[in-house]
């Protein structure tokens, strides 16, 4: 790899850790609408504002053994992880995409997902904030990235509002559905609007792939967890965080599983 690309990888690593950092904010401000701004950085126990060197991602945690430098208190590992998994999820956008506007969408579409997945696994629930404006921006990033194809703004933009709008409604349709046969709520609103983005940003197809993803994978854990008596039958489980799995997983090798799947069918992607 040239020198220009490993650095620009670094970059990315730095950039995604940082942005993971910040995601820490996000994921408890948020839900409680706190400000993400003000006021800064600051021990949850004894509230001292930390200083730069406390807020270094990663190594910051590391240095302080995982306790506040003026209370001792015990800081949790989440968030060095949280900052080590974004860093991570960049430095592969970058690796896969390159320079190129797929990269910069990543970049945008990868730190709304994990926070997503991680205050549906705190608090399920999805705010509509992010989902929301996440899903507008997967519409302006598509309808940006067919002009760059010389496919036109507009075509790009009904694709992606046509993607979204067929995630919804498959969601909605769910969610009733499960919930009459269940006779208890299957489904939050809130995972038809995550599915909306998801398809807003990369499409009906990878909507879709994400979608199964998420039912495979959230069964495994579902049954393997009910066979070891850790959760109930009728135990609420967050799905959220199992749609951004397969919104990731489509991002990144999507296109290789569709084109392996239709090739055992017989058909082209």
């Amino acid at each position: 790899m040239p020198w220009f690309e490993l650095f620009y990888a670094g970059l990315s690593l730095i950039l995604g850790a940082s942005i993971g950092s910040f995601l820490n904010v996000v994921v408890y401000r948020l839900p409680l609408g706190l400000s993400l701004l003000h006021p800064p950085s600051r021990c949850p126990k004894c509230y001292t504002p930390l200083k730069a060197k406390d807020n270094i991602p990663v190594f910051g945690w590391l240095l302080l053994q995982g306790q506040c430098r003026y209370c001792s208190s015990h800081i949790s590992a989440r968030y060095p992880l949280v900052e080590f998994i974004t860093a991570a999820l960049f430095g592969i956008a970058f690796a896969i995409f390159g320079f190129s506007w797929m990269t910069l969408g990543s970049f945008v579409l990868i730190p709304c997902l994990v926070a997503l997945a991680l205050i549906d696994l705190d608090l399920m629930i999805l705010p509509n904030v992010l989902t929301q404006w996440g899903m507008i921006a997967g519409l302006l990033f598509q309808g940006i990235l067919a002009v760059t194809n010389g496919e036109g703004f507009l075509n790009g933009l009904f694709q992606s509002l046509f993607s979204a709008i067929l995630g919804l409604l498959i969601f909605d349709a769910l969610r009733i559905i499960g919930s009459a046969i269940l006779r208890q709520q299957a489904m939050g609103g809130g995972d038809a609007k995550l599915a909306a983005l998801i398809g807003a940003w990369l499409g009906w197809k990878m909507m879709l792939l994400s979608s199964f993803l998420a039912c495979l994978v959230g069964s495994i854990i579902g049954v393997g967890g009910i066979a070891l008596g850790l959760i109930s039958r009728r135990q609420p489980i967050p799905f959220g965080p199992y749609l951004v799995l397969g919104a990731i997983a489509a991002l990144f090798v999507g296109q290789p599983l569709l084109n392996w799947y239709v090739g055992l069918l017989g058909f082209s992607s």
